[in-house]
């Protein structure tokens, strides 16, 4: 609880403690009796008085505020002295339970707040370290981080190794060990050593400052429910203040023009009960609370969602369309299967990795990793590259081609044709086939789990995207159970594709795009909700995205869902409970049946109620 709640707190206390004496007090003097009431109705409901007088003010009095100080200043008129301060003081109840509510829901997203560091270690040209504001370090410097310290920069480990607690960001509790040469984001912690690290952008566009930019405005995106209760307070507020105006005034004129007695009182305290049950306080606070809550509860999970408009949109989703490679792949080549011919395998990888050892390309690095080894150049001679086909290189005095079929095919080299559906080296030694090495790209952990937790979820087709060959984007589908699959695609065709999915499917089928990479970009705008992987994923891909999940596994993508299908059940679960009580105990309060004991229930009882029912959005873990 924070202080100005604690103060809030003592002092409905004392303002009960009050109210106790006022009412066990003997006194039968009327303005004795009422300034005993006062003195607990002031201390509990002065700032309600104040802000209603300030919306007379300014001309926009339709509030909760108005109704409560119209209400209850009402029965202090009528000599209901008890009930007049039993309503503010139940009123502010509520209002501190709300507060408090908030508070807990807001703990999740403060977390966050606190991942952006006030200071950098930086290491000067002379090797001292001087500590500066983040802002003020360039990129290509060097700063360090000691155990203990966030990391308050994008960049690489350049000397040391560690471990690091990443759990702001991704909620994942397992430390994370980095070393030499790894990248490093801003918001994780140094658990155990110090490292030096290079910077490689600029303090405000580190993946901290980002992520506090994306939760901060969050809240500002309001969801189509949101804005229903918003439009549906300014209309309803003015109509109940008439309408028991319409019950204070019409009933008593007919009555003393058809029976002659004046029943002025009876009315006027009818129509202040109706007041008090019409405050529109539980839908008002717990329908943002509820998307509030949301957002919170999935910063704890790792998942970023940029506004409480997506998590509605999420919650009707029916088709999903994935990016391959770095999304449902890791985007890291490998190699998987190694078929020697006259020699070992390790001979064949040697041979390939040789040839490829000038290469950047991502299967020649994954041709050296294979290997192992350092490579001695001197053992290679006339190294060329034939373009779209492969290398051409002389190693210990041995002409060695690497590469597709066609560059051992033109070169008068018969082999056989490797079946595997990846992609396959193909590697000749003095013009002889000597074998082929198979690479993939490495399905990520949890990719089939996360397809099938989709289609529990609801999503009727999952559909995946790629620029690579139709065999490789076969094999990948089959292996997860994907529907459907584009394969040979540039990130145009991408754009196309999702665009004409969409133009196709229901008006509340919803459809999701994840991707991670720059060209993932366009899509990512033009989905429904484009979800991107926030650790490998792109600064494009995700600015351009709605939702980032911050370790990047596939397996948040159907939590991500969950998530918002229960705080949308939640939210219409109060829309119908708030509603339908108003509903009836206007009605019972008009007739005179509902006492003002009653209209506390309505007003407050339904408000914490629908809270109560709200901050379960915070309850994510096991979604």
């Amino acid at each position: 609880m924070t202080k100005k709640q604690k103060q809030i707190l003592y002092r409905l206390i004392l303002g009960a403690i009050f109210l106790i004496l006022a009412i066990i007090l003997p006194t039968t003097h009327k303005i004795t009796k009422l300034l005993l009431f006062l003195i607990p109705y002031f201390i509990i409901g002065y700032d309600i008085l104040i802000d209603a007088l300030h919306g007379i003010i300014n001309l926009s009095p339709f509030d909760e505020n108005f109704l409560m100080a119209a209400a209850t200043v009402g029965a202090m008129i009528l000599g209901e002295y008890t009930e007049g301060v039993a309503v503010m003081l139940f009123y502010q109840i509520g209002e501190l339970f709300q507060s408090i509510a908030v508070g807990k829901s807001r703990k999740n997203i403060s977390s966050l707040m606190d991942i952006r560091p006030d200071t950098a270690n930086l290491v000067l040209s002379d090797g001292s370290i001087n500590m500066v504001d983040p802002a003020e370090v360039e990129i290509e410097s060097t700063i360090i981080v000691k155990p203990g310290e966030r990391v308050p920069i994008d960049g690489v480990i350049v000397k040391g190794s560690t471990s690091l607690d990443t759990s702001a960001l991704t909620g994942e509790a397992v430390p994370k060990n980095a070393c030499e040469g790894d990248e490093i984001v801003s918001g994780v912690i140094n658990l155990s050593s110090p490292v030096f690290i290079k910077t490689t952008k600029e303090f405000g566009e580190s993946t901290a400052s980002k992520i506090l930019e994306l939760v901060e405005n969050a809240s500002s995106r309001k969801s189509k429910s949101e804005h229903f209760i918003t439009k549906f307070a300014r209309v309803y507020t003015p109509v109940v203040c008439f309408s028991a105006l319409a019950l204070a005034l019409i009933p008593p004129f007919l009555s003393v023009i058809s029976t002659g007695s004046w029943e002025f009182s009876k009315w006027v305290y009818r129509a202040l009960t109706f007041l008090v049950i019409s405050c529109p306080c539980a839908l008002v606070i717990s329908i943002p609370l509820g998307f509030f809550a949301c957002i919170g509860g999935a910063c704890s999970e790792g998942i970023l969602i940029k506004g409480s408009n997506f998590i509605e949109t999420l919650s009707k989703t029916k088709i999903a369309v994935f990016d391959k490679t770095g999304t449902l792949t890791k985007g890291v080549f490998e190699v998987t299967e190694i078929h020697p011919i006259g020699l070992s395998e390790s001979e064949l990888v040697e041979y390939a990795a040789y040839a490829e050892s000038f290469s950047t390309h991502p299967i020649g690095e994954s041709l050296k990793k294979a290997y192992g080894k350092e490579i001695d150049r001197g053992r290679i001679s006339d190294i060329s590259e034939i373009s779209g086909m492969g290398i051409s290189a002389v190693i210990d005095n041995k002409k060695v081609l690497v590469g597709k079929p066609l560059l051992l095919r033109e070169s008068g080299v018969d082999f056989e044709k490797c079946e595997n559906q990846s992609t396959a080296v193909y590697i000749s030694i003095d013009g002889k086939y000597s074998g082929c090495i198979i690479i993939s790209d490495i399905i990520k952990d949890g990719s089939d789990n996360a397809i099938k937790a989709l289609k529990k979820t609801g999503i009727t087709e999952c559909i995946m995207l790629t620029g690579d060959s139709r065999e490789v984007a076969q094999k990948v589908a089959s292996t997860l159970g994907i529907d459907r699959f584009f394969s040979e695609l540039l990130p145009n065709d991408k754009v196309e594709i999702v665009e004409k999915l969409i133009s196709e499917k229901g008006a509340e089928q919803k459809l999701i795009f994840v991707g991670d990479g720059i060209n993932d970009a366009p899509v990512l705008s033009c989905a429904d909700v484009g979800i991107s992987m926030g650790t490998i994923g792109s600064d494009a891909a995700i600015e351009a995205s709605d939702i980032v999940l911050m370790d990047d596994n596939p397996e948040k993508i159907p939590k991500a869902i969950n998530i918002s299908k229960k705080c949308m059940t939640i939210v219409y679960q109060n829309i119908v409970f708030a509603i339908g009580i108003k509903i009836l105990c206007l009605i019972l309060g008009a007739v005179g049946i509902a006492n003002m004991w009653v209209a506390i229930f309505a007003d407050v009882g339904v408000m914490v109620i629908a809270v109560l029912n709200a901050i379960r959005t915070l309850n994510v873990k096991n979604l």
